[in-house]
């Protein structure tokens, strides 16, 4: 393989802390490497200086004569394109400096958007979602098609199926790329190669031909070696200090040797022994409830409907001590929903949620709505004192952060300074000190390096209590849960025992929903002007139908007419009429607006 691009002792820092020192190694051709490592150890910082658009502190790149390099940063430049542009507009713009005929340009972005999905060439770019976006983002740059292209985490503000299918995209592009990605899954499937930036490493890194799987099986092989030359080496200095300690004088060339090679020695195993201990801190730890209900959670044909659109219905689901169970689906299919039904935060349309006496539950919010923002990182940490109860033991809040991973500086900073995987822990660390029978977890990865993804991986694999697990992470999914429930999107629901059952039958369901007949039907007419009226004032309009509900809902538990039967009649015909009002503004809603995108 002839090599792209090589790095030669690298090094860059901000401020007195550095990121990477010394750091040397190569790129080549055929290669679709994968870079991992903890959250502050230059990842991001790398990818700049590989691309051109940053400069290290020292040490020089060596790039192949004539290498065109591609080059995909976290936040996509969609965002700041001038309102107007279109899909079609922005790549063949991506496309406008390689010297292409404009028949060229067209034929490229014309398959390219095929390839990604893109049905509205003309829509605006800026008014994509998220994921769409970065979708586009990502096929701009494969579009032109480089020698070596540079993704920034090119999953975030992916959903699912958005994932799935940058795994088969970038499975059908001929040129070399490197990643950055906390996604183990993805790193399974996509690359032949992982470099790992650590300071556990001798050289700043470790390389390993392969995929994820087989990283982890030379990490530990590495790993394993380097503690036992620690062991080894310690037994040697020990030699070595007892010898030092009979006080021989360096009065011949052999003993001064052997007092400046006690020297060494005792400098290399204070090296080994720092780098081995940057994988020991332990970080995630759930507490386990005294709980030994057969069932802690018994959930029997239960169904929900939000915005007129039906979730799922008929599903069943019974949580014992032990189980750990997956819940996926695309964006908005309804699993952060039934978490809260399951918390018995939410009541379900039908069917029906028995939770056990005294059951204790916590719950992780993806949206990290707890956190006071302007709180300081100690009194986030510590809420009174200096000390944390855990375990039935008082842990200082110094020791308490850097188990997950702060800086003693940290402790003062307001969480607002603090980066999302940051905030992710301090939920994380706050949950850890309540005992749990069940724990609900939406999304408690978003953010977290490998690290401490695999901390987290091991804690919930070891809790003996009941788990429901909400991930984009389907490597952790895989690895912790025994059971997974699909949801559609469309109402449906399924269970499997893994995740490749799951895409088996989602693919299975898409196609036939491609297929049906229903797909093929006339579309209904746009709006008409009084139409459109209504659907911009839907909203108020069901928010004044739901005042009604809950003004006939205390009408009907006024004590004044407890005993009057006919006008607790009346009142609750009054009630259900209300209610009935507010579900068909709902449906009302759900046809303007899918006549209204031209549904």
């Amino acid at each position: 393989m002839g090599i792209l691009l090589s790095c030669r002792e690298l090094s860059k820092a901000f401020g007195p802390r550095p990121l990477f020192q010394g750091l040397s190694f190569g790129l080549f051709e055929g290669e679709r490497t994968g870079l991992i490592g903890p959250n502050g150890t230059g990842k991001s910082t790398l990818l700049k200086i590989l691309a051109g658009r940053e400069t290290p502190d020292s040490g020089e790149l060596a790039p192949r004569r004539g290498l065109r390099v591609g080059y995909l940063a976290q936040r996509d430049r969609v965002e700041e394109l001038p309102a107007g542009s279109t899909v079609k507009g922005y790549l063949s713009a991506a496309l406008a400096d390689l010297g292409l005929q404009d028949y060229e340009i067209d034929t490229r972005v014309a398959a390219g958007m095929d390839r990604a999905g893109f049905t509205e060439p003309d829509k605006e770019a800026a008014k994509l979602s998220g994921g769409w976006r970065k979708r586009l983002a990502i096929l701009a740059e494969t579009l032109r098609e480089p020698d070596l292209l540079l993704l920034d985490e090119p999953t975030n503000h992916l959903d699912l199926e958005g994932v799935l299918w940058l795994e088969r995209f970038l499975d059908g592009v001929k040129f070399s790329f490197l990643v950055v990605t906390h996604d183990r899954r993805f790193l399974e499937r996509v690359c032949n190669r992982l470099i790992e930036l650590d300071r556990r490493y001798p050289q700043g890194h470790l390389s390993s031909a392969g995929n994820y799987s087989k990283f982890l099986e030379n990490r530990e092989l590495f790993l394993d070696a380097q503690a036992s030359r620690e062991d080894s080496l310690r037994n040697i200095v020990r030699g070595e200090i007892e010898w030092l300690r009979k006080g021989p004088r360096a009065r011949t060339t052999k003993q001064k040797a052997r007092i400046d090679r006690a020297g060494r020695l005792m400098e290399d195993l204070s090296e080994l022994e720092y780098r081995n201990a940057q994988g020991r801190a332990t970080v995630i730890d759930f507490l386990a409830g005294d709980r030994q209900a057969n069932r802690l959670v018994d959930a029997r044909g239960v169904a929900k409907t939000l915005g007129g659109r039906l979730l799922f219905s008929g599903l069943d689901l019974a949580l014992r001590p032990g189980d750990k169970v997956g819940l996926i689906g695309a964006n908005g299919s309804g699993k952060t929903t039934l978490l809260k039904m399951l918390a018995g935060a939410l009541p379900p349309d039908a069917g029906e949620v028995k939770i056990a006496e005294g059951v204790k539950t916590v719950v992780f919010d993806q949206h990290r709505d707890s956190l006071d923002m302007s709180m300081t990182l100690y009194r986030a940490l510590c809420p009174a004192g200096d000390k944390v109860e855990y375990k039935g033991n008082y842990v200082h809040v110094h020791n308490w952060a850097k188990r997950f991973l702060f800086r003693p500086e940290q402790l003062d900073f307001p969480l607002s300074r603090l980066s999302g995987g940051e905030q992710s822990r301090v939920l994380i660390a706050d949950l850890m000190r309540r005992p749990a029978d069940l724990l609900l977890l939406d999304e408690p990865t978003n953010d977290l390096d490998i690290r401490s993804l695999e901390v987290l991986e091991n804690s919930l694999r070891e809790f003996p209590g009941a788990l429901v697990l909400v991930t984009h992470d389907r490597y952790l999914m895989d690895r912790v849960c025994g059971a997974v429930v699909g949801l559609d999107g469309r109402g449906g629901h399924g269970y499997f025992g893994g995740l490749e059952q799951w895409e088996e039958w989602q693919a299975e369901r898409d196609a036939a929903a491609a297929a049906s007949p229903a797909a093929e039907e006339k579309k209904k007419p746009a709006l008409d002007r009084r139409e459109a009226e209504e659907l911009r004032n839907m909203e108020r309009t069901i928010k004044a139908a739901e005042e009604k509900v809950s003004r006939a809902e205390a009408a009907l538990e006024d004590p004044a007419i407890a005993t009057d039967a006919e006008e607790l009649h009346r009142r609750q015909a009054k009630l259900e009429e209300a209610q009935a009002r507010v579900a068909a503004l709902f449906e009302r809603w759900e046809e303007l607006e899918a006549r209204g995108r031209g549904n």
